[in-house]
């Protein structure tokens, strides 16, 4: 399998829709579609951790794709600048925390059947006792809508069950890396 070609279909100011010419395990010729972002391929996911209180940071925000809102860990593209620079960048800008990060997971794909993203997650650490996590400001665009939940590991699966009961989406991060396959 090997791609032959690749055309762009559409080209948006985000993301452009491609066509790939491949050739299949039989030598024949393939077409697939596949989206990617027209800025960088390099997002990152904030699992933040607060202390003392191990509680965890999530969001809460509007998703015009699905029009609805999400659950989900706070995120945001890799742009100029390291990706721990960038995971803090995030976290500030979407919740107001300022943390440290611990850790930087593998480079994953979170659905290389249609996008390019590459996903890395960074473990944070907040300490809400530092006078800048008393009372945090977000730094939103006037695009994002953003509400900022913490909760302890105990509270999240009925949170999550509740939340989703009232059409609220959940994304697939928090569920995975708190229960994973639990309950299939």
């Amino acid at each position: 399998m090997k791609k032959i070609s690749q055309k762009t279909l559409y080209k948006g100011d985000w993301i452009k829709l491609e066509e790939i010419t491949y050739r299949g395990k039989n030598q024949e010729q393939l077409k697939w579609e596949s989206i990617e972002r027209t800025n960088t391929v390099n997002t990152v996911v904030i699992m933040g951790r607060m202390v003392p209180s191990n509680r965890y940071v999530l969001i809460k925000q509007y998703r015009p794709a699905i029009d609805g809102y999400v659950i989900g860990f706070p995120a945001g593209l890799v742009e100029s600048g390291s990706l721990p620079e960038n995971a803090l960048r995030e976290l500030k800008e979407e919740t107001g925390y300022t943390g440290k990060v611990k850790s930087v997971g593998l480079s994953l794909y979170s659905n290389a059947a249609l996008l390019t993203d590459k996903v890395r997650v960074a473990k944070v650490e907040i300490d809400e006792n530092l006078p800048e996590n008393k009372n945090p400001k977000q730094q939103l665009e006037a695009a994002e809508d953003i509400q900022v939940i913490t909760l302890k590991k105990d509270e999240m699966k009925n949170f999550f069950l509740k939340e989703q009961a009232s059409g609220t989406a959940i994304a697939m991060g928090p569920w995975y890396a708190f229960f994973g396959m639990e309950g299939i």
